[in-house]
């Protein structure tokens, strides 16, 4: 039987990939804005010429603790945890200069029913990191998964229009997306088009999913990504939605009908080296571990309140770097399994 199987974003959890920053190094910046994230034309590529910079020892040290805290958890609540090979960082460029920092495993893998995809992401930096997983998907292609991977774009310069406006960035020349620009509602998938995901991207998507699947283009959501610090179910009917980003107007059609809880404002980021160009809202990305369950920052007292008000129970964690390294709990966690079948929410 499959390992794999994932049909939404809050079935009770079964297996998880949770990722490393072991010998993780801090993507360089190239492009107009000199940003180390997210736009097209910001960061979606490296310099030939540029040095890998690692990131400081504490903050890896530190992190790496938080994340084995995570997953002992996770494995007192009865949760398969799998964790990435360590291996050679150096050894991972290729002839365009892409290398990685390895540490997310949903920086370039989706799982959706009994498929991984790995998807052709817009970051030239993150073209090797499934490979760090190479194992794991052999494993589960084993067990009767399916392993499929979306053409490798090539990324050149024509296809970044650092002039438009912000979301409108990537230009139409071949399919891109991010894993983060999805999110799964049983038959519905939501697709962020933004500047980590073109529409081709969703046409390439939903040729991939076939006919059981509809994928929702989202669009004048939020320009870059991800789509999960935009809005997130934590159960059938029921949506954390960020209000700085999320109005009726702009709600994805599917979700309309849905109970919304809007996130309070975040707290500090706190960590060390503060990150002013990334997202304060990093650090409310949950992760759901089944309804009624969240993984939660535990810096964000106001929005445990506001969830527990909600009837949702909250596991508060640590998460210092969360910011300067770009990445909260759901972003660094691949969900393999969950228990559930495929439904559809339509309310």
């Amino acid at each position: 039987m499959s390992l794999v199987s994932v049909h939404n974003e809050w079935d009770p959890l079964e297996e998880v990939v949770v990722g490393t920053v072991r010998g993780a190094r801090a993507p360089v910046a190239v492009g107009h804005a000199g940003r180390t994230e997210g736009a097209a034309g910001a960061c979606h590529g490296r310099r030939r010429d540029a040095a890998p910079v690692l990131w400081p020892d504490r903050v890896l040290k530190e992190t790496e603790e938080e994340l084995e805290e995570l997953c002992e958890e996770l494995r007192g609540l009865g949760v398969t945890v799998r964790r990435p090979r360590t291996r050679d960082r150096a050894a991972c460029a290729d002839v365009l200069g892409r290398t990685d920092d390895g540490r997310r495993p949903r920086a370039g893998l989706l799982t959706v029913g009994d498929t991984v995809i790995e998807t052709p992401t817009a970051p030239r930096a993150r073209f090797p990191e499934p490979f760090a997983h190479r194992e794991l998907l052999t494993e589960y292609l084993v067990s009767g998964s399916r392993w499929i991977s979306a053409p490798e774009p090539r990324l050149t310069g024509a296809m970044y229009d650092p002039g438009a406006p912000p979301g409108e960035r990537l230009r139409e020349l071949e399919p891109v997306f991010d894993p983060a620009n999805v999110l799964r509602l049983g038959t519905d998938l939501l697709y962020l088009v933004s500047d980590s995901g073109n529409e081709l991207g969703a046409r390439w998507l939903q040729s991939a999913v076939g006919g059981t699947y509809t994928v929702h283009p989202c669009r004048g959501l939020h320009a870059p990504t991800p789509l999960d610090l935009t809005l997130l179910p934590l159960r059938p009917g029921l949506l954390l939605t960020n209000p700085s980003r999320v109005t009726g107007g702009n709600l994805p059609a599917v979700l309309r009908s849905w109970r919304r809880i809007e996130c309070p404002e975040p707290a500090g980021p706190g960590g060390a080296g503060d990150a002013p160009h990334r997202s304060t809202w990093t650090g409310t990305g949950l992760l759901v571990v089944r309804p009624g369950l969240v993984v939660v920052d535990g810096r964000q007292r106001e929005l445990m309140r506001v969830l527990e008000r909600h009837g949702v129970d909250v596991l508060p964690l640590r998460l210092t770097h969360s910011r300067l390294l770009a990445g909260g709990f759901h972003g660094l966690v691949l969900d393999v399994r969950r228990t559930g079948a495929l439904e559809t929410y339509r309310f």
